[in-house]
């Protein structure tokens, strides 16, 4: 997995590899792949700069352009390769429209994608099994041109689909070999139909995923801060205090706080790791217990930082608890400046490449 908590500062940095430096460093000539047929758009793209650093003090130790924006596509005959099966006639919609549509369930920068179009309406019986580490999604183009998750219900006809496998995730980046495996698999669920496919080129895909997975291992960290009794709190008056606050236990033994959204923002975990439980609370007591802000998930701007800390000084203040670090010792304001302008520059980072932290994008590229 790449996701990292806790550490140094309250959060542990994930150095980036040379190889993977020498693929940020590709990454405008592989979006210029990407857009080859929208050079107007790829001319005019603003580029990005981003700092990497090795500490949290914003001064930069190298910079380097990267393009990695909304108007990355994969509308380009040239990282396509085209498989049919045996005999297939004319089909009933075009590989280049399939290509040429921007679905809201894809992001073509980290969902690896396959075409189907069919000779002949299908039903779909059963769903292909494409996956068993990353998450794919199967979109279907109905008869009537509409585009919904492909799900097997009898009398519903297909005309075509799109296939795609989320290569980047907190999971890692997928493997070339399981790209191609799911390729493998797409050809022998479009023999099955009757259908021809299209294939994003892995070698072109495979450059920009590294680079936006090196990217988000950058980016990716948690705050943390903890709240320290003296003594010891019941798991009672935890529970009361935090849930009179909005948080609410999870089936993951966490209580978390969401937004009006209805996304999460904040968590509480034991000191520990141990999991709350409704039985453990009602008869343990507890230390304390840590606050967490996953950068990626939470909205961005300083309002979020800010009840983040204005709810972690009024638990404090209602249970008696000292706000401290990793290393155990009281927050100062000097530290809590510099994780507020941490965490705000980080989210500046994701905004500046179009990923927008706390939006449905964002929870699935970071999950």
């Amino acid at each position: 997995g790449r996701q990292a908590s806790g550490g140094k500062g309250l959060m542990s940095r994930k150095a980036a590899k040379p190889q993977q430096n020498a693929a940020m460093r590709n990454l405008q000539e592989q979006d210029a792949l990407f857009a080859a047929r929208v050079a107007q758009a790829a001319a005019t793209k603003p580029e990005v700069e981003i700092a990497v650093e090795d500490d949290f003090t914003d001064e930069p130790v190298t910079h380097t352009t990267i393009g990695l924006n909304n108007e990355m596509t994969t509308q380009t005959e040239d990282i396509f390769a085209a498989v049919s099966a045996p005999d297939a006639g004319r089909t009933l919609v075009s590989l280049d429209e399939l290509v040429q549509i921007e679905l809201p369930w894809f992001d073509p920068r980290f969902d690896y994608l396959a075409y189907i179009a069919l000779t002949e309406a299908q039903e779909l019986h059963a769903l292909p099994r494409l996956s068993n580490r990353h998450r794919f999604q199967i979109i279907g183009c109905t008869m009537d041109d509409r585009f919904q998750v492909a799900e097997p219900i009898p009398s519903v006809y297909y005309q075509g689909f799109i296939m795609g496998l989320q290569a980047v995730s907190r999971n890692g980046l997928a493997a070339r070999e399981e790209l191609e495996l799911f390729n493998q698999q797409v050809d022998t669920f479009a023999q099955l139909m009757g259908g021809k496919v299209l294939h994003t080129d892995l070698a072109a895909f495979t450059e920009v995923a590294q680079a936006l997975d090196t990217f988000c291992a950058r980016v990716d960290q948690t705050i943390a801060i903890h709240l320290v009794s003296h003594s010891n709190i019941s798991g009672v008056e935890l529970r009361a205090s935090v849930e009179n606050l909005g948080f609410v236990l999870g089936e993951d033994g966490a209580f978390h706080y969401t937004g009006q959204t209805g996304s999460p923002m904040f968590a509480i975990h034991s000191l520990t790791g141990d999991a709350f439980t409704n039985a453990l609370l009602d008869n343990q007591s507890y230390k304390g217990f840590s606050m967490l802000l996953d950068i990626p998930h939470a909205p961005a701007g300083e309002k979020t930082f800010d009840l983040f800390m204005d709810l972690a000084v009024r638990l404090s203040g209602q249970l008696g608890l000292d706000l401290v670090n990793d290393k155990m010792e009281e927050v100062s304001t000097q530290w809590l400046k510099d994780i507020r302008n941490y965490v705000l520059a980080r989210q500046e980072e994701m905004l500046k490449v179009g990923i927008k932290p706390g939006s449905k994008q964002a929870l699935r590229l970071f999950s």
